[in-house]
């Protein structure tokens, strides 16, 4: 059986997945959910890019899996694909995006790296990304799990947050990527995820016509910890397809 690799989104850590592994473990399926790029207890990249992180989360792995990459780690996923797609069985993209940063987009990531370091701190990252991490019906009815992001946000060294700012920044339009990519793909998303809107998955889509397509009703932009058990669902779904 292919493992199954789970990639976290920015700015938190592997513990996002925490109910996706507890699941999918016990239904039998070998599981790793790696931290990168200096969040949780991995390290800060010497470099920062997106070629640094793919680099460090394949360390771990070891041999060929189904990736699932959330957002930053969607980011990471289509590095692993562009630069050893060998190592790819089966790829799920989650609130993620192909296309890279406009110049806006990218001149933003640059001034948040430099503004967390000056502050030494993430407190104000998480205040600004909360809003737009979280869809409206998780921040109206389920603060709990508000609270678990802030308190991860504000767990993340302002090191992590400027390297991965950074190596997001640079990173490569992967639409071509993904369109050499034959192998089986799922694209979700949330509904109510304004970060990684309908229209960028729909880009995705077109790019791999072979994809599924799954849409998370009452979710934002993190998923797996907003509707855990619908992102449960459809995990095995596909893995129990693909296998």
């Amino acid at each position: 059986m292919t493992d199954l690799v789970l990639l976290h989104a920015f700015p938190v850590n592997r513990h996002l997945w925490d109910e996706q592994v507890e699941y999918l473990t016990k239904a039998g399926r070998r599981v790793l959910a790696p931290d990168i790029a200096g969040f949780g207890d991995s390290q800060v990249p010497q470099e920062a890019t997106m070629l640094a992180l793919s680099e460090q989360v394949l360390t771990q792995v070891g041999r060929p899996a189904v990736f699932a990459g959330l957002s930053m780690g969607g980011y990471v996923l289509m590095e692993i694909l562009r630069r050893h797609p060998e190592m790819v069985t089966g790829a799920i993209f989650m609130d993620t995006k192909a296309s890279a940063d406009t110049a806006q987009a990218r001149a933003q990531r640059l001034q948040v790296a430099d503004a967390v370091l000056a502050a030494g701190n993430t407190r104000d990252l998480a205040e600004a990304m909360l809003p737009k991490l979280l869809g409206d019906t998780t921040r109206a009815q389920n603060p709990g799990v508000v609270e678990q992001v802030r308190t991860w946000i504000e767990a993340a060294p302002p090191e992590a947050v400027a390297a991965a700012q950074r190596a997001m920044a640079d990173r490569p339009d992967s639409v071509p990527t993904l369109r050499s990519y034959e192998g089986p793909a799922l694209v979700v998303w949330g509904a109510q995820d304004t970060i990684s809107p309908h229209a960028d998955q729909q880009v995705m889509l077109g790019a791999m016509p072979q994809a599924v397509a799954r849409e998370i009703p009452e979710a934002g932009h993190l998923s797996a910890v907003e509707q855990p058990s619908a992102i449960n669902d459809v995990l095995l779904e596909v893995l129990s397809d693909w296998q």
